[in-house]
């Protein structure tokens, strides 16, 4: 039976074959693992569809495979041996391309050599077919009329215009290289410096960063929020809560929880777009961007985080994070995003200037909380007390959010903080 590569989450169409865990000649069981794959961001293993003898390998490791691929092949009670299965899929392969390439050819000369002369200046006899690929490689007459001909009578064929169009292409390649080249900045290291080169994750998250800022005008704005309430009530459940969940209690569920409620209340930050649609999301799915024992990120998500009680966002938030740092994650748990959430508080950090997660259209940014001097209002007079402040950031797409929606999302976040309330009581 043919192993194919499985559906693995939504908007995943490809993944990379990183390693082989069987050889040909291996004897599985159903769902043991056989081969660790890498999508966009995470690792993954695909089980064995059923108990047999892999007698054939198809997918090299490094190669890029579509969902649906054949990746190899097993022998099992009701598998045809690997040679008939070759067979008949190269046989199937064979006709399938012979008719395409007919029914282009012959629909590519009836198109374009209908109204094109059959013999050059000098008398040079073109065939339909000959007149056609000039035509549609734009190749004048007079370029056609300096071919030396290989066929009967210096007739030009086929192969002749091949090799100018060859030929062609190779100086448009060399040339595209040196433009390339000119305009690209290099940097040339000293003899001292150490050149490191980019893992495929980072090569990936670079890209992801730049394709960001060239899709949406990025928009950042700030608002701080006195959470002392917050910072007070959550010190004096999460022994309490440790004991009864078996559960830390960070702030970051709270800020996940925080954020869903302002999104169900200002939905047209739960956005994507495309092209010129607007898409208004109907799930709330929220990512947490982790970052990696090695240096990289992640962003698992989790979905309809508004319909979880503040207990169920401690236990997701616990459970992506560990199984993140892990590399235990499944592709579909880090997709699907509609709106994401980056704690710069955890390395002490103010604030910062988030990058939107496409194709989301917003991103908040969360800064360490402080105890700092600030000015309370009382019935007899302002007053200066401690109190536990922190700034939110929140990174919009200006094509789509104005300044006054995010504005009022953002300040809504911050009411919920200030006057958190849970169903922890």
């Amino acid at each position: 039976m043919n192993i194919v590569l499985p559906a693995m989450g939504e908007g995943v169409i490809e993944a990379t074959i990183n390693k082989w865990l069987v050889s040909e000649g291996t004897m599985v069981k159903e769902d043991d693992p056989i081969v660790e794959v890498a999508t966009d961001k995470v690792d993954s293993e695909v089980p064995s569809p059923a108990e047999g003898k892999i007698v054939s390998i198809i997918a090299r490791e490094g190669s890029v495979i579509k969902i649906g691929e054949i990746i190899a092949i097993l022998e099992n009670s009701t598998t045809p041996s690997p040679e008939e299965s070759q067979k008949v899929i190269k046989e199937v392969e064979r006709v399938r391309e012979t008719i395409s390439e007919i029914k282009n050819e012959e629909k590519v000369v009836e198109v374009l050599s209908s109204d094109l002369k059959s013999r050059t200046p000098s008398g040079k006899f073109l065939s339909p077919l000959v007149r056609s690929i000039a035509a549609r490689e734009n190749l004048s007459y007079a370029e056609l009329d300096t071919l030396g001909g290989t066929g009967m009578d210096g007739r030009i064929t086929k192969d002749d215009i091949l090799r100018v169009l060859d030929s062609r292409k190779r100086e448009q390649s060399l040339n595209a290289v040196k433009a390339e080249k000119k305009d690209k900045k290099t940097v040339t290291p000293g003899e001292a410096d150490e050149v490191i080169e980019m893992d495929r994750v980072r090569r990936l998250i670079a890209d992801h960063m730049v394709l960001s800022k060239k899709t949406s005008a990025h928009v950042t704005s700030f608002i701080d929020a006195d959470v002392t309430k917050l910072v007070n009530w959550r010190n004096s459940v999460k022994d309490k809560f440790y004991s009864a969940e078996g559960q830390k209690l960070t702030l970051t569920p709270i800020f996940i929880d925080a954020a869903s409620r302002a999104l169900y209340e200002f939905p047209m930050i739960n956005i994507s777009v495309d092209g010129n649609n607007i898409i208004k999301r109907k799930n709330i799915n929220i990512g947490m961007a982790t970052a990696l024992p090695d240096g990289n990120l992640i962003v698992p998500v989790i979905k309809n985080a508004n319909e979880k009680s503040l207990t169920g966002l401690a236990r997701s938030v616990n459970d992506l994070a560990e199984r993140a740092r892990n590399n235990k994650l499944k592709p579909d748990e880090i997709t699907g995003g509609t709106f994401t959430i980056t704690n710069f508080g955890s390395y002490n950090n103010l604030a910062g200037t988030p990058i939107i997660n496409q194709p989301q259209a917003a991103i908040l940014g969360t800064g360490a909380v402080r105890k700092m001097p600030a000015v309370l209002e009382t019935p007899d007079g302002d007053v200066i007390a401690i109190r536990h402040i922190m700034i939110l950031s929140l990174s919009y797409d200006h094509r789509v959010i104005d300044g006054a929606l995010a504005g009022k999302f953002l300040n809504r976040v911050k009411e919920i903080l200030e006057n958190y309330s849970s169903d922890l009581g």
